[in-house]
């Protein structure tokens, strides 16, 4: 069977981080006579350079016909003051809309081999083990009215947080589901104190969890729920939460393993279609240094194989090849913190992990 995966490099170190990723996947096609069909497409600033709009049709439609979509990443800072609507972020949300992609999979995990890579104690994050549900597509991101607009002789910018039942009530199932695979516990974070938004999402996990007796819900605030991540991150098995409130703890939790640049993520919808990302942006600062830390862009490689591909025994081999990569001592600049580590570029990493698959 001939799986068909598209590929958008995307800007500044995308290219590179996806393209060690493809590495992985050619030795775990070798390995387990697998055929990938990679279709390159451009998103973010590339595109526009190309087609004058940073999520052209032509990408989409790439997208649509694929079984799963691997991303690097958009964005590049000699692109900021262009119109917002043409900036390369705006690809980002436009390919998660017109995807349906609205579950956002982070797994947060700090492997014992870099524990010393976290600024935290190694008490504190040895063990972690953390799935953080992000709903993707709805709340301040995407409601409407927005805009800049003069008011009084001054600017004020204005967004609006809104969702609506069934968008609280399908990400809570997805988080539900999640959480009966793992310890059957959930944390669903809110700020339903102040915000009448987070009071609706309240109301509807409580409704969803009579669905799932087994599961043990719990509450918190997005405050309290920052602090107890670095104060106690063990506590936590799966959290739900909305997509602002997502983006930021979930960046949070990359520093219990060290760096943005070990933390993949997994985008859903409905169906199979699915698109896979790290978390950490373009960088372009470090482009085309050979610095940069593929693993989190291979990570996602594993989670398209496992929730897309239904490839888990894939999955499992590359999550075994970078742990055993990791216990060998190779580090990329990232993550090393000892000279008696082997420091590594970008393309060896990946060598590397792909050399282990095949072993």
């Amino acid at each position: 069977m001939t799986y068909k995966i598209a590929v958008l490099g995307g800007d500044g170190i995308g290219p590179e981080i996806v393209a060690e990723a493809i590495k992985v996947l050619d030795a775990i096609s070798k390995k387990y006579h697998l055929e990938f069909e990679f279709n390159n497409a451009l998103i973010g600033g590339c595109a526009y350079e190309v087609f004058g709009v940073p999520l052209p049709q032509e990408t989409i439609d790439i997208c649509k016909n694929s079984d799963a979509v691997l991303l690097g990443a958009v964005g590049d800072w000699k692109y900021d003051k262009l119109p917002s609507d043409v900036r390369p972020e705006k690809a980002l949300l436009g390919i998660r809309k017109a995807l349906n992609l609205f579950a956002n999979l982070r797994p947060a995990i700090v492997y014992d081999e870099l524990t010393a890579s976290s600024p935290l104690k190694s008490e504190v994050v040895s063990g972690v083990d953390i799935m953080i549900v992000r709903e993707l597509t709805g709340g301040v991101y995407f409601g409407t009215p927005r805009g800049i607009d003069i008011v009084d002789g001054q600017k004020v910018g204005y967004n609006n947080m809104i969702y609506n039942e069934n968008e609280i009530e399908r990400i809570a199932h997805v988080a539900f589901q999640t959480a009966m695979k793992r310890n059957k516990k959930l944390c669903s974070v809110d700020k339903a104190n102040v915000l009448d938004v987070s009071r609706l999402w309240r109301e509807v996990m409580e409704r969803v969890a009579k669905e799932y007796p087994e599961v043990e819900l719990s509450h918190m605030y997005v405050d309290n729920a920052a602090m107890q991540l670095i104060r106690e991150p063990k506590q936590f098995d799966v959290i739900v939460t909305g997509n602002i409130f997502g983006d930021i703890l979930s960046d949070e939790a990359s520093m219990l393993a060290g760096s943005l640049g070990m933390l993949p993520s997994a985008s859903l919808s409905d169906g199979k279609l699915g698109m896979y990302e790290p978390i950490h942006g373009s960088a372009p600062d470090l482009r085309g240094q050979d610095i940069v830390n593929p693993i989190a862009t291979i990570l996602s490689a594993a989670m398209m194989l496992k929730y897309s591909l239904g490839l888990e025994k894939a999955y499992t081999t590359i999550e075994n090849a970078v742990k055993a990569v990791l216990k060998d001592g190779y580090r990329t600049k990232d993550i090393f913190t000892n000279k008696s580590q082997t420091l590594v570029g970008t393309a060896q990493m990946g060598s590397l992990i792909a050399q282990k698959i095949l072993e």
